[in-house]
Order: C-alpha cells, then structure tokens, then sequence
C-alpha cells in the first residue's frame, strides 16, 4: 500500500471529465467520425478515453441524433512517444474517414497524419494548426497551489486529492482552439452541467474501474452507448506501471510514473527534510 508522508500532497487530476468535453465539444463542432489513439492504457490514458466516448454520446444525444450516428475508432499503441507505424495507423484512420482524432499519449502521431486532431495535458495548439483543442489538466494552478500552501504553513501533509471541474482543474484552452461552430457559450453551458452534475452526467462518466473497484473495458462502455458505435482494437484493461522519484530541484520533489512522466498520471509535491 502506498503510505503518503507528512512532507507529501498528492495530487491527481479527473482526466474522464476532460476527456467529456473534448468529445462533446467534437460532436457539437459537426464532426460524426472520431477516432481515440491511447498510448498505454495506463489509467490516466483509460480515463482519457473512456470521457471522450462518453461526452461524444451526451453531444449526441443533445444534438437528437439518430442511434449510431457516431461512428468511434479506438485504440491503445501500446507506448508513449512517437513513431512512424503509429503515424500509419493514424493517417490510415484519417483515408479511410476519420474526420477528427483525439491523440492521447504521444499527440504528435495524431498532429502528422490528420487534419483535425486533439491534444492532451497541455494546451497544444501551438505545436500544429491542425490541433483543433486539447484535453487539458491545469498543471500550473495546481503545483502553484501547492507551493503556495507550503510557504503559507497549510501545507495538505499526508493527502491525496483529485482536482476536478470544480476546482477548474481540467477544461479545453477555448481561447486557443479552432472551433467553428462550438462557442464559448456552448463551453460555459456544458461546464455548469458538469459541475451541478445534472441529471447524474458527471458521476456516470466512466473511468478505468468503477465503483467497487472492478476494471471497466472499452468493450464494457461500448455496450451501454446508444448514438456512439465503437470499433475498438482488442486491447482494452488498464494495467500498472512502477513509479520512480525525479528531484525537480530545489526543496521540491515530484513522483512521476516511470514511462509517464511527461504526461501526469500523478503528480506528488513534498518538502525535502
């Protein structure tokens, strides 16, 4: 078991809920042929996903689409980083129809090979116009809030958070991305449902296990979905991964997950004694 110190915060970001808005915001933008390109399918990756089918359908269902209007590739490459079968595989998704991809754990394989493409953790607009949003965790607020707590004494010692929509810890960069047809309106609108968590669309999004702790499969998602059909390679649990500790310099250390570490599955902040 994990022991969390005294001289730690832990911190954690709710990926499936901006995972939700990049794929509502997809299907509100007119795009009805989507594809998920996961790394590994480590939980973060999983959670990722499994939001993005999930807000395509609730965009769906909104919009009074017909059942199985959303046609959804999915898949987990199996490493993080890039590469040119990957790069392949995308623009392979990309001839045969796939309008718009959401590149998960090595983005740029998806930015090389489509025209319409969404990034992860970070603003990725800059890298490629084809970046149309990203599906973001607001890294920056939240080691800021931590260091900030340090120096102010009310340092959370020995916790474990999950940031979530309501801290305003995970969203899409609107400022930056290249919609058309989805507006800041449609953004505001979504993100009040998502923090009143109306009519139970906040809490039935899917994660990688679900509340007894059994691991949930994209084909498990799938089954229940009414306006999304999902063609999913067969590969679909999460598995886990060993975590080693990086000194990030000064009195300041991060835990980040060994072949992960650039892309946050758990960010752990503490005071070196």
């Amino acid at each position: 078991d994990t022991v969390i110190a005294d001289n730690t915060c832990s911190i954690f970001f709710a990926e499936e809920q901006s995972g939700f808005l990049a794929g509502y915001a997809a299907v509100k933008e007119g795009y009805r042929k989507l594809g998920f390109f996961g790394a590994l399918a480590v939980p973060a990756v999983v959670r990722f996903g499994y939001g993005f089918v999930d807000g395509a359908e609730y965009a769906a269902k909104e919009l009074g689409l017909e059942a199985g209007s959303i046609e959804m590739k999915y898949t987990y490459t199996g490493a993080f980083g890039n590469s040119p079968d990957f790069q392949a595989k995308a623009a392979a998704w990309y001839q045969s129809g796939t309008e718009c991809i959401f590149g998960c754990g090595g983005p740029d394989n998806v930015f090389a090979a489509c025209e319409a493409s969404i990034g992860v953790d970070t603003d990725m607009s800059q890298i490629t116009e084809t970046c149309l949003t990203s599906a973001m965790k607001m890294l920056t607020p939240a080691v800021y809030g931590a260091i900030k707590a340090y120096y102010n004494d009310t340092f959370p010692g020995g916790t474990s958070e999950t940031l979530t929509i309501n801290e305003d810890a995970v969203g899409l960069p609107m400022e930056s991305s290249r919609f058309k047809n989805f507006t800041q309106a449609d953004y505001d609108a979504i993100v009040e449902v998502l923090k009143a968590d109306k009519d139970g669309v906040t809490s039935g999004i899917r994660r990688d296990v679900d509340a007894d702790g059994n691991t949930v499969t994209i084909e498990d998602v799938a089954a229940t979905l009414q306006y999304v059909t999902v063609q999913a390679d067969p590969v679909g649990s999460a598995v886990a991964f060993p975590c080693r500790v990086y000194q990030l310099g000064g009195s300041f250390y991060g835990q980040l997950c060994d072949r992960a570490a650039a892309h946050h599955e758990g960010v752990s902040w503490h005071r070196r004694e």
